[in-house]
């Protein structure tokens, strides 16, 4: 390609909407344009980056036995609704009417379709497992869209979805997935690490994430430092081992605490430690309240919440909702509560005692409250975020965070969608069996920027072999040279012809213009093109290491096949 006719518009400022260098790089480096927020529009460069996020995707799919189809952005609600997931998905669910005023929905997902396709088409043991995938457009209305295509409305995917006879076919699949994913984004050239983590909206039991390190990650890790442990932060698990509880000192007493509502102002009021404390907190599961409790010193954690109460939507009780309640904002503790109100509360509550608590009246609370004597739980159970020091709930080492970009999940739906669609097939001794799903995405888009977050330096992006829109830089330092144009073309030519994609840029600008743009776009290997031309000899440089030789013409072609070896192991 030639750089004089390619569409690639550099910047030189930092554009004001970017947040993260990801943003900003792929912005400046001329990969993409914002159209409107959350919308973008790839440019030549960016869509070849794209490509090959693609490219490498089909190649692991393919390896792993999956078939590739291609199904509908717009999707039917009757769909949706026949799984729940209509009312339960939320407002980002990207929602239409055609002009007949159905109802459709652009799809995020295709878990419906795919279920759909293989009930009506597959029927026999005989056809299972399969397993098909497709790389297509989503759409999320993200209430706030951020960090460029890492967070956007309009987003490029590659789901796959796996149905097979049996719990143990599903493991096969899972596993083969979760190796094929593994090699993917070690051909991106990401440091990435799989973690444990909840299925969410997508449902179903098992699942990993692929998370890409980043400090800009918005998810937290917490990992093992001693062992492979790794779950996001909604998933992590606490260790609970039981505590010795001695004797309570005193007896249930109701004290005045004028406007003091907060933690930290039950501290300054009563001069003790968090952990002294039980903080209550009123959640609406679909239609009905429940609490949960933690210590002063934890962060209840509502993904475990949800769960263990099986809502499909879990959220935080309004003040309107309280007040109907009759529950003081500030002072809500497990006493006096309304009969369908449930308890729930973390395992360590258990071992509390004469502990302070919201008496559920204005301005009060109890002291010497000991659980089990004064208030009882419909159920304890690990309900809290994990802690950095944190014991391991696998090798008993200890717990560190991390931060992460999710750029894959795997999760095992098992028959959460065949039971509610009726994706049936006959067994082997003809009766009718629920098929056995798996769900895997990887965000191909992410991907692409979550290279860009982990390669760059301070002059640009630093792509791996494998992700860069072009491998090699030809740039004559003077075109108007004869001689330094000539043979920029002639080893042009030559690399193209040993099936190198290379960027010659034949631009009339000065030789700093090109330097600054070469390392901006970040391709892998430059060759510069200087005075030595009349000699035959260049300087063929890394990106990565700025590590560069003077090499002649006769000599090149064997030295770019030893660096690309290099850069691709």
């Amino acid at each position: 390609m030639k750089q004089s006719t390619l569409l690639l518009p550099t910047l030189r400022e930092v554009p004001a909407e970017a947040e993260i260098i990801s943003h900003k790089l792929m912005v400046r480096a001329g990969l993409l344009r914002q159209l409107v927020s959350g919308v973008y529009t790839y440019l030549p460069l960016g869509y070849r980056v794209l490509r090959n996020v693609q490219r490498i995707v089909r190649e692991e799919m393919d390896r792993a036995g999956a078939q590739e189809i291609s199904m509908p952005a717009i999707q039917p609600a009757e769909l949706w609704k026949e799984t729940g997931r209509w009312e339960a998905y939320g407002p980002e669910l990207m929602r239409l009417k055609d002009r007949h005023d159905r109802d459709f929905v652009l799809g995020p997902t295709h878990e419906e379709v795919v279920t759909s396709l293989v009930r009506d088409n597959l029927n026999s043991y005989k056809k299972l497992p399969i397993n098909l995938y497709q790389i297509q457009t989503k759409y999320r209305d993200e209430v706030r869209p951020r960090f460029g295509v890492i967070r956007s409305r309009e987003f490029v995917m590659k789901d796959a979805y796996s149905f097979d006879t049996s719990r143990e076919g599903l493991d096969a699949s899972y596993d083969s997935m979760y190796g094929a994913y593994s090699r993917i984004f070690t051909r991106a050239g990401l440091n990435f690490r799989p973690v444990e983590a909840d299925a969410g909206a997508i449902g179903g039991k098992g699942t990993h994430e692929f998370m890409a390190l980043s400090e800009i990650g918005e998810d937290t890790i917490a990992y093992c430092t001693s062992c492979d442990y790794a779950a996001n932060l909604e998933k992590a698990e606490v260790v609970y081992k039981q505590e010795d509880r001695v004797a309570s000192a005193g007896e249930l007493e109701k004290v005045p605490t004028p406007d003091v509502k907060t933690i930290e102002q039950l501290m300054n009021h009563f001069n003790f430690e968090a952990r002294s404390f039980i903080k209550a907190l009123v959640f609406k599961a679909d239609d009905r309240f429940v609490i949960g409790l933690v210590r002063g010193d934890h962060e209840l954690n509502d993904v475990k919440l949800k769960n263990i109460v099986d809502a499909n939507v879990l959220e935080m009780a309004s003040e309107a909702e309280l007040a109907q309640l009759g529950l003081p904002l500030g002072f809500i503790g497990p006493f006096n509560l309304p009969d369908e109100i449930e308890v729930y509360a973390d395992s360590l509550v258990q071992d509390m005692i004469d502990v302070i608590a919201g008496a559920n009246e204005v301005d009060m609370h109890y002291r010497n409250v000991v659980p089990g004597r004064d208030f009882n739980v419909k159920a304890y159970a690990d309900l809290r975020n994990v802690v950095e020091g944190d014991e391991c709930p696998r090798c008993g080492g200890h717990i560190a965070f991390a931060r992460g970009i999710e750029v894959g999940h795997v999760f095992k739906l098992g028959t959460r969608y065949s039971e509610k669609m009726g994706a049936k097939f006959l067994d082997v001794n003809g009766k009718e069996q629920l098929m056995v799903m798996g769900c895997y995405g990887i965000g191909v888009s992410r991907t692409a920027a979550a290279c860009v977050e982990q390669n760059n330096d301070e002059n640009g992006i630093i792509w791996p072999w494998e992700m860069a829109p072009f491998h090699v830089h030809v740039v004559p330092v003077n075109v108007k040279n004869e001689e330094q144009k000539q043979l920029a073309e002639d080893i042009y030519s030559k690399l193209c012809e040993a099936g190198y994609d290379v960027l010659l840029d034949d631009r009339a600008e000065r030789a700093g213009v090109k330097f600054k743009d070469a390392d901006l776009i970040g391709l892998p290997i430059r060759i510069t093109v200087g005075a030595k031309a009349g000699e035959g000899i260049v300087e063929c440089k890394l990106r990565r290491s700025g590590e560069g030789q003077d090499i002649h013409m006769d000599e090149l072609l064997a030295h770019v096949a030893q660096l690309a070896g290099e850069l691709q192991a």
